[in-house]
């Protein structure tokens, strides 16, 4: 049987934290399948092909910025081994193309660019290569490998995430490389400490799937052995056949409720879930796909079901041969952007009385104001009821009628995930039901709802709930 105590106060390193709190940044998939149309490269591609002429980073940079982006991620090196920095360890490297003579650095161009927009910076370096010589011979590689992944988190300022993909279509026949994950990880860990590493690796979860799916209750507080990078390889992509980037299993839709762990009694860890998907069908640009960009609403669907689902949201936007963010994406990152700060600005904060059950006597001395609870400020006074309130409750009463199309809830996940049930009612009418919180949910209704009263009720947590705000949202004008 689990143990209450133990459940409940499972939280997050100050490195995962500090990530979830981005909420959504950007994937650019660049390199040489981008010059040879392809999504997996065969290796050994001639680095004369990658000449992309108008690389333009600050592009990029204002495209992700108009939607509303904190960090990016540049895939380094992908699959195919080419690395888009000169790094000293391969030959097969922008130091070998024609793009700026040979003395080009794509890292060192878009990490100043993302800095000097106000973005973090964060790495993707493939672990299969099918160039490198040494790739399946064991430590040789792994040797390989580390002295990489140490130019990257030496010669290019803070990174806020180090990007460890599980795919691999390596065949029967294909070599087999069983990689030293550990050793990985400990030379993130020694050299950029406040780097969350992510997918295979023990503190960003892959959600499952490319297409955007987020799970109904999505929980941090997971089996200790999803953290298996073997597991995650497994389940990630293992051919190039134009299937899996819309692949959504419904087989593993509850990792952590009550009823998933009754039976269970090994090791928790907190262990959250990023969404990652692509504006396009596939992770590279194609010319042939500019016409199926998802357009700004799917995007914001995404979002709203990512970010206000207890995951963060890795949007891929893949620049073009010449080195451009294509018009197409442009424009649908600034519709995105558009959308979500709409959303964001029809939130209720004023003429709003806001009336919790009880609050705990250490709330009540640090001054506890239950206006605190309409403020997202990371830092803000959260509500904690106190130890006999066996339902509680916040109220939300406002100073006329008020058409609501959301609601959005924050626990406190400083102290832990603890909420495993929320109930919304509307001037006494039941209209929501959802079984986690966690970092944030946005509940929106299928129709505008009209209430003077809304009321959350917490009727199941494990311990005492922590809760950071309520925010009502009110329908958009027709």
């Amino acid at each position: 049987m689990l143990n209450e105590d133990y459940l409940a106060n499972i939280r997050p390193a100050r490195r995962q934290l500090d990530w979830q709190r981005m909420e959504m940044y950007a994937f650019t998939h660049f390199g040489m399948n981008t010059m040879t149309d392809r999504e997996w490269g065969l290796g050994h591609e001639d680095p004369a092909l990658f000449n992309p002429v108008d690389f333009d980073a600050d592009q990029w940079m204002r495209a992700l910025k108009a939607a509303g982006m904190t960090g990016v991620i540049l895939t380094c090196k992908h699959h195919d081994g080419f690395c888009l920095w000169p790094s000293r360890y391969t030959k097969h490297s922008v130091a070998s193309s024609p793009w700026r003579n040979g003395e080009g650095d794509v890292v060192r161009e878009v990490s100043d660019a993302a800095r000097r927009h106000g973005l973090k910076f964060g790495v993707y370096l493939s672990p299969w290569d099918r160039t490198e010589a040494t790739y399946g011979s064991g430590k040789d590689y792994d040797d390989f490998y580390v002295n990489q992944l140490i130019e990257l988190l030496t010669h290019y300022g803070p990174i806020f995430a180090v990007w460890l993909d599980g795919a691999c279509g390596e065949g029967p026949n294909g070599k087999k490389q069983q990689y030293d994950w550990q050793r990985y990880y400990n030379v993130v860990r020694a050299l950029q400490p406040e780097a969350v590493i992510c997918v295979s690796g023990p503190d960003v979860r892959w959600c499952g799937n490319e297409a955007g799916h987020t799970r109904e209750n999505e929980w941090s507080v997971v089996p200790e052995r999803l953290r298996s990078a073997e597991l995650t390889a497994a389940k990630s992509q293992q051919a190039d056949d134009g299937k899996f980037s819309r692949l959504v299993r419904s087989d593993e839709e509850d990792l952590g409720s009550r009823a998933a762990l009754a039976d269970y009694d090994g090791p928790l860890a907190w262990y959250p879930a990023e969404v990652n998907t692509s504006t396009r069908p596939g992770w590279f640009y194609h010319a042939n796909e500019d016409a199926a960009v998802r357009t700004p609403e799917e995007l914001f669907d995404i979002w709203a079901s990512s970010v206000g689902g207890n995951a963060t949201f890795l949007l891929n936007v893949p620049p073009t041969p010449a080195g451009l963010i294509a018009d197409a994406d442009v424009k649908a990152l600034a519709g995105l952007g558009a959308l979500i700060a709409d959303f964001k600005s029809r939130a209720i904060t004023d003429g709003v009385t806001v009336s919790p059950s009880t609050t705990c006597r250490r709330c009540a001395a640090a001054g506890f104001e239950p206006s605190a609870l309409l403020s997202t400020a990371p830092d803000s006074a959260s509500w904690r009821p106190t130890c006999h309130d066996e339902l509680p409750t916040i109220v939300l009463d406002f100073d006329r009628p008020r058409s609501l199309a959301a609601v959005v809830l924050r626990e406190d996940i400083t102290v832990g995930q603890r909420v495993d049930m929320v109930d919304i009612y509307a001037d006494g009418r039941h209209i929501a039901h959802k079984e986690s919180i966690g970092y944030q949910r946005i509940i929106r209704f299928d129709e505008p709802v009209t209430a003077s009263r809304l009321t959350v009720r917490i009727p199941e947590f494990r311990l005492r709930p922590q809760i950071a705000s309520v925010i009502p949202v009110e329908a958009a004008e027709a």
